[in-house]
Order: structure tokens, then sequence, then C-alpha cells
């Protein structure tokens, strides 16, 4: 098909594997009983609501019917605020997480040859999560505190590509610790946590699923020191120790030794002390794979910015997931699209490109290459401090 005859949106929609959908569709039978309003056009019209930074279901409905015009070529059928907000609700939300995780899986392929800023082989994670603030009486699934609601996103992000290979959402309350029983560890890979999720019993189980852990020594752990290894203090790094724990239930759940790396930041004037289970990288690479961990930071960031995942367009539990997992899926499109045109630009660009273009008929190769110089607001650039 002529692409000029083919508005944006109806090429980027083309970059979705259409069969993986409906596959995640009839594992939950979300088109059961359903006559018009299907499953992929309420996919569609999701995302292109983040697409474009539409505040509300009516927000939507009144963007869509002044280009209903378009709304064919589009593969978009004009929809009452009504029934998209009853899509939300009962079409179970699984079926977008699903299709989601299919997005990811062809991500993590087209960046695996990616450089994350530090010259390893294994595969590198960084595990954190973010809140998002809820209204407790319009979200009262959703409980945090007292008088507060929010739903975390529980992030473990592929640091080649900046890519979320698994996203878990709960409730405010689930400690971000209780995650790592969640995961799937992989054998080689590198983990990289802030020291919320020290937990002694659970770090070893990763030891011993023949992975590595990088994360921050508490102040109140008690170890003593087996040996000490010679370090160049000019590089930043203080001390590189062989540890034992002294604590009767660390010891008991981590009975091996550890690795406690020490290192100054000049620039902050703030010493920094990191524990793992790698004895085998240098100690200045262990302090600059934390550093690394701020990628997940920046990516949070990126989605609370630039997509829609703070004001939400239904109230239940099922809408928010909804809406949270299609944010997610159209933040992976953009990676892939990426990757297929070769684009030089940032994700943020490339967003900004197609919010103001989705309605042209233009190859959408063209439209986004008239500009290739970056935007000054990078996505993923270095905007928060590093080791706070």
């Amino acid at each position: 098909m002529d692409l000029r005859s083919q508005t944006i949106f109806s090429q980027l929609m083309d970059l979705l594997p259409r069969y993986e959908f409906n596959k995640c569709v009839e594992r939950y039978q979300g088109n059961h009983k359903v006559q018009d309003f299907s499953c992929w056009s309420q996919f569609l019209c999701m995302a292109f609501a983040q697409l474009t930074y539409r505040e509300s279901l009516r927000d939507i409905e009144t963007c869509l019917r002044v280009m209903q015009n378009k709304l064919y070529h589009m593969g978009i059928k004009n929809v009452a605020r009504n029934t998209l907000a009853n899509a939300n609700k009962v079409r179970d939300w699984r079926i977008y997480a699903d299709f989601a995780q299919v997005l990811i899986a062809q991500a993590r392929v087209l960046y695996r040859g990616d450089e994350i800023g530090v010259e390893l082989e294994n595969t590198v994670y960084a595990l954190d999560s973010s809140t998002v603030d809820l209204c407790l009486s319009l979200f009262p699934w959703a409980s945090f505190r007292k008088r507060k609601g929010a739903v975390k996103l529980h992030t473990l992000l592929d640091l080649r590509g900046n890519i979320p290979s698994l996203v878990i959402i709960t409730n405010g309350k689930i400690h971000d610790v209780n995650i790592l029983d969640e995961l799937a560890i992989e054998a080689g890979a590198i983990y990289v946590m802030d020291r919320g999720y020290v937990d002694f019993e659970r770090l070893y189980a990763i030891h011993q699923a023949s992975a590595f852990f990088v994360t921050r020594v508490k102040d109140n752990c008690d170890w003593r020191r087996v040996y000490s290894r010679p370090v160049e203090k000019t590089t930043g790094i203080q001390c590189d120790q062989t540890i034992a724990l002294n604590g009767f239930y660390a010891s008991k759940h981590y009975p091996q030794h550890l690795r406690r790396v020490r290192y100054l930041d000049a620039v902050r004037d703030k010493r920094l002390a990191f524990l793992t289970n790698h004895f085998q990288l240098p100690a200045l690479t262990i302090a600059e794979l934390y550093r690394c961990r701020w990628q997940v930071e920046l990516f949070f960031k990126w989605l609370k910015q630039h997509l829609r995942i703070k004001k939400f367009y239904g109230n239940s539990e099922n809408a928010v997931k909804v809406q949270l997992w299609i944010a997610i899926a159209t933040y992976v499109l953009v990676l892939l699209l990426k990757k297929h045109l070769g684009l030089a630009h940032s994700p943020y660009t490339i967003l900004q490109i197609l919010s103001v273009s989705l309605f042209e008929k233009t190859p959408i190769g063209q439209a986004l290459s008239k500009d290739d110089s970056e935007n000054g607001n990078n996505d993923l650039c270095n905007q928060l401090l590093l080791f706070d």
C-alpha cells in the first residue's frame, strides 16, 4: 500500500503484531459478546490518547469527533466516552499487559547490542518503583495511607535500551523488597538496586541462582572485615573489602562473604558504600554500575512527563491498569519505531513529532526525518544527580 494514502497513525499501528494481539484477546475472551467496539478499537483509542496527550474521556471523544472524516483511515471508529469508559472498566487489563510484554520482547532483541556506559557482556537490570498518587475517595481500592491512595509501578529496567522487562502494578502499601520474590532470576545477570531492597535472605536467593547484585550498604548493617584489596584512591575508590555479616539472622540468611566497595563522590563530597556478590569486576565498575541505576529513575520521570499516567480516565482498578499498560506499550512502540527507522532522535523528540502529525498522510520516516537536530529536552539524559 502507498504510504502516502495512510495516516501516520495507521503506519505506526502497522508496526504492532496484530496476530499476537488477537492471541492476547482470545486468552481472556476480551471480545466475548462484543458487537461493535472491539479490544483492538479500544487499544487504538487509548494509544491515540497517549500519543496526543488527551486529558479526559470527553477530550478523547471531542478530538475524534472533530477528525471524524479521517478516522476510517486511522483504523479508529468514532466512540462515545461512555462506551470507552465501560470498555476500560470491564475489559481484562491482562490483555494489554500481555501485549505490552510481546512488544517488550521484540524491543529487547533490537536493543541487545546497545551500550550501557559500562563495558560488560552481562545483562544489567535496574530495579526500582515509582508511586503515582491517587485520591483515596475516588480510588478506594488503592490503599496507601490513612487519607491517601496510590499505585506503585515496580519496574525491572533492562539498561540496554532502557526497556522495562518486567512491570508489576500494586497498591501503594506493597513494600519494594517484596517484589524480589516475583523475579525470575536470570543466571549471569546483574541486578542493581537501592538499599530499600536489602534483605539478605532474598539477596542470597539471587546469589544461589548464579546471578549478581549491586546495592547500597545500610547504615545499621553489622559486618566485619575479612580482607582488603589494594585500591587506587585517585579514582574515587576508598576501599575494596571482603566482609562477613555479624548479625544472627543476617549471617544465617547470607552465610557467605560479601564484597564492600566504598566510593568518594568528590563533586558532592559524599561517601557511598556498595554491597555486591561479584568479586571479579574492578571496584570502579561496581560504582559505575550503581551510577547506571539512575536510568530507571529517569525512565519513571519520562513516563510521568510525557505520557498520561498521573491522571486517569476511569476510577476502577481495571481502568487504571488498562491505562498504565497501554502507556507502557506506547513507550515501547516509540522505541521500536526508533530502531526500525534507524532514527537518531530521542524518544521524547519522536513523541513530540508524532503528537502533532498523526493525521497527516505522509510516509512516517519522511515526517520524522525533517529535523535531524536533537531537541534540548532529551528523554533519558542526565537530568538527576548521580549517587543520590
